[in-house]
């Protein structure tokens, strides 16, 4: 035992209270629990004191574990802080070796001592430790010793022996690989990274510690081997990238530029400029183009400076610099140019189908003729119908009119019999194609051989077809397209004769294909030509294929166009166009039908029927212009009959019209009957409206019945309007003031607010009704008469200066009321008589708040009985 020897028997000794420990230990020479007593006793002592228990103990007790243990623990704090030279260290290496002649299938006493080599430097002698560590203990313990031992490899610069212990860890950790790829790249063993990368893409069970995917991790592959061409030579980078190419659609930018990127940087410019276009000739998207191209752009632009920089630093270029710098920039600009049409190329490729495209690339090449046909050639032939985005025939009308520009027009004709054949998806593409022909032939004022297109296009098939039947071809279909029989009624017009133009308008009419304005067409043409009933004739066939309201504007030309032709010449005949016309018409298109029916009466002929018209015409419109239709009948009738021939209109009107126009219609009617002096007509009139005018909304129909009464009636009248108005606003409250108290307890009692916003609006309006008359009650008003029709001057507030002025207030006149029921006449009467002083009436005591300024006037009239 070294360490014993160290210790001469002279210098141990015990004290006094070590003999209890001693005598235990003496007694229990095997139990560990009093040797670890009596090391607690001496951890104050010398080391070489605590030493000494140990080995004694270990001597006893060389099997156990907690003893090992707890004497290489204390070991290791004593040569804690000293210089790892000093020969003490090596005696706790020999401490750690004959305890694992018997602990050496305990992992901690390996782990203790493999981190104790560890701090000691010792390489060699600490890989060996571990290694024995490896061996002796059993392959389940294992994870315990390898997180130190990869430690130890990190901390010391050794990348051979470092390599070799990992690939035997991976064996035991396979899923560490990502670990090791960074322990290579930190080393520069970027080859061996590279395979150990691509050995990690190519297992599809790997799965990464750190989440990264497999798209992830195929992404450094790719940017380790492209970035270090001359680092990694054991793989092949130009298939595993156009691998990723074919695997991962929707990185190929990023890939290509690795790939591009690998060339680069392993100087073959030719071949990074290679795969630079096969990219942009590939690629499908515009971000994977925007990426290639900036990269592709970047590269020639560099490229070129380098070139220009050299240049510069020789003083005498030789001629093949100059080429080299020319060629060089004239691949620059050429990309350049290319940009656009290689970005509309990538939007082909997404959707070969999509026609507007196609013109796009034609612009592109605009004054290049043979790229322009080429263009439209593959366009024609790689658009299919079907799957066209846009209107297909537009590419074969503009192929054949660049042939037209060109003054080509055989070609044009050739690309235009090519088109018609072209199975279109609707029948309008194939009628406009042909349309487009005639058009070119009228440009070229080839007239007749236009019509014969025509004639050709509206040629009837062989067997009957429906039009829309998508089961047949629309060739077979387009004899029935409207827009081509227009333009050939249109060039038969124009360039056709009488006959042929008609048989054309009448093909139409057969195929029930024709609009409206193609009847009114068909007229108007054949009365430029001076057959008036044919066009009459015409226009009762438009009338017989369409209904209302498409008919209307045939019906309206064909009036018109008759009674500019006739007048009153076939009276009777026009008599029954109009009730044809009107049987079954709208309200919403008879007004303008009706003013015409009666004009024709007006003109040509008699009255009464005129008045017979225009009274239909008040019920027939809709409800929105019966007023002006009244109106207009009232005013016929004043001109025709006089003005008392309209009160009878004026009374049905105000029984037919919604309450607002007849409203208005009753204040025109009491107007008229001022005029005419029928003052008591014109309050009759005044107190039947009244019945529908609440006083709240139609405060100006009020003021127009007061005025009225200011400037014709007296202080009875005024007290009787006023009556009613009271009696009208107390209906109305009650009806409201009912509506809304059911609707308020309603919501009590439920404890909802009303659900519907009508209802909402009720209660609302009550309590303006229940504002309203307390406004009414606290203010009163003065009304102001003046005799007969004469007006004072205006004083200074405003108000009509009247010697025999009453003073009125709105308070009494219930009692006033009552007054006359009892036989008394108010002072304010006709002949102004005061009934009081013939006929003795027993009074009783009433308030003078109650009179209001009437008091003071009987007061003064007593008082001067009384005198007398």
């Amino acid at each position: 035992m070294p360490i014993a020897s160290e210790v001469n028997l002279a210098e141990v000794f015990f004290n006094e209270e070590d003999l209890p420990y001693e005598e235990e230990i003496l007694r229990n020479a095997y139990s560990v629990k009093h040797w670890m007593r009596y090391v607690e006793h001496k951890r104050n002592a010398p080391r070489f004191v605590i030493n000494t228990v140990f080995e004694r103990a270990l001597k006893e007790l060389p099997g156990s574990y907690k003893l090992w243990y707890n004497y290489l623990k204390t070991l290791r704090k004593q040569v804690k802080g000293k210089c790892i030279t000093d020969s003490e260290y090596e005696e706790v290496n020999n401490a750690f070796e004959r305890a694992l002649v018997f602990m050496h299938k305990m992992p901690r006493i390996w782990m203790d001592y493999c981190s104790f080599m560890t701090g000691q430097c010792k390489i060699t002698r600490t890989r060996q430790v571990f290694d024995r560590a490896l061996r002796a203990l059993p392959i389940t313990q294992h994870h315990r010793i390898w997180p130190l031992y990869l430690e130890f490899l990190k901390r010391f610069d050794i990348p051979e022996t470092a390599v070799r212990v990992w690939r035997r860890y991976l064996k035991l950790c396979p899923e560490d690989a990502e670990e090791y790829v960074e322990f290579l790249q930190s080393i520069g063993h970027l080859d061996e990274a590279a395979q150990q990368l691509a050995s990690i893409v190519d297992n599809e069970n790997f799965v990464s510690k750190h989440g990264k995917s497999n798209h992830q991790l195929w992404n450094e592959l790719c940017e380790l081997i492209s970035k270090n061409p001359d680092k990694v030579h054991s793989l092949n980078v130009d298939g595993i990238i156009r691998g990723g190419l074919r695997r991962y659609t929707d990185q190929l930018g990023h890939l290509w530029n690795s790939l591009a990127g690998y060339y680069v940087r392993s100087g073959l410019f030719d071949r990074a400029r290679d795969i630079y276009e096969e990219a942009i000739q590939t690629v499908t998207t515009v971000r994977d183009f925007s990426q290639v191209f900036d990269a592709y752009a970047q590269f020639e632009e560099l490229s070129l400076s380098k070139v220009m920089e050299l240049l510069e630093r020789n003083p005498n270029p030789t001629e093949d610099h100059e080429i080299d710098v020319e060629l060089r920039m004239a691949r620059f600009e050429y990309l350049m140019e290319r940009r656009l049409l290689l970005l509309n190329s990538v939007l082909l490729r997404q959707n070969p189908h999509n026609v507007s495209e196609w013109h796009k690339r034609v612009e592109l090449y605009e004054g290049k003729p043979h790229e322009i046909i080429n263009t439209y050639t593959e366009a024609v032939h790689t658009v299919q119908p079907k799957l066209a985005v846009g209107k297909l025939y537009t590419l074969w009308v503009a192929f054949a009119k660049f042939y037209e520009t060109n003054k080509q027009l055989a070609d044009a004709r050739i690309v235009f019999e090519k088109a018609v054949q072209v199975d279109y998806l609707k029948v309008d593409e194939l009628a406009s194609v042909w349309c487009e022909w005639a058009e070119m032939e009228i440009r070229q004022k080839q007239y007749d051989e236009a019509l014969r297109i025509m004639q050709r296009a509206t040629a009837m098939p062989k067997r009957k077809v429906a039009y829309h039947d998508d089961t047949e071809t629309v060739q077979m279909r387009v004899y029935k397209s409207l827009k081509l029989w227009s333009m050939y009624a249109d060039l038969e017009e124009s360039f056709g004769t009488f006959k042929t133009c008609k048989q054309v308008y009448d093909r139409i009419i057969d195929l029930k294909i024709c609009t409206p304005q193609i009847i009114i067409n068909y007229g108007m043409f054949l009365e430029e030509h001076n057959y008036f009933e044919e066009a009459f004739k015409a226009y009762e066939k438009g009338i017989a294929l369409f209904k209302w309201p498409n008919v209307y504007d045939i019906w309206n030309t064909y009036l018109t166009k008759f009674l500019n032709r006739y007048g009153g010449q076939k009276l009777e005949r026009a008599r029954d166009l109009f009730e044809q016309c009107l049987d079954g018409c709208p309200p919403e298109l008879a007004k303008n039908l009706y003013l015409l029916y009666a004009k024709l009466e007006e003109q040509h002929g008699l009255a009464r029927h005129a008045m017979a018209v225009y009274e239909r015409a008040t019920t027939a419109v809709k409800e929105e212009e019966m007023y002006a239709m009244f109106n207009l009948y009232i005013k016929k009738a004043a001109e025709i009959y006089g003005i008392p021939r309209t009160r009878q209109i004026y009374e049905k009107a105000i029984e037919v019209l919604p309450e607002a126009d007849s409203r208005k219609m009753c204040v025109l009617f009491a107007e008229m009957e001022t005029k005419l002096g029928e003052i008591d007509r014109a309050r009759a009139i005044y107190a039947h409206c009244s019945q529908m005018c609440d006083p709240r909304v139609t405060a100006d129909f009020w003021q127009t019945w007061k005025e009225f009464e200011i400037r014709h009636g007296n202080e009875d009248t005024m007290r009787e309007m006023l009556r009613i108005k009271r009696s009208i606003q107390a209906t109305y409250n009650t009806q409201i003031n009912m509506m809304s108290a059911a609707l308020i307890n309603a919501a009590v009692t439920t404890g909802e607010p009303p659900k519907d916003a009508m209802r909402a609006l009720e209660v609302k309006a009550a309590e303006t009704t229940a504002r309203a008359i307390a406004a009414v009650g606290a203010s009163g008003g003065n009304i102001m008469f003046v005799r007969g029709e004469t007006q004072g001057g205006a004083a200074k507030d405003d108000r009509v200066v009247n010697p025999d002025e009453i003073d009125i207030d709105d308070e009494d006149e219930d009692e006033e009321d009552d007054e006359d029921e009892n036989g008394t006449e108010g002072n304010g009467g006709a002949g102004g008589v005061d009934i009081s002083k013939k006929i003795p009436i027993e009074r009783q005591t009433i308030p003078a708040k109650v009179f209001g300024s009437l008091h003071r006037e009987v007061e003064e009239k007593e008082s001067n009985e009384m005198d007398e």
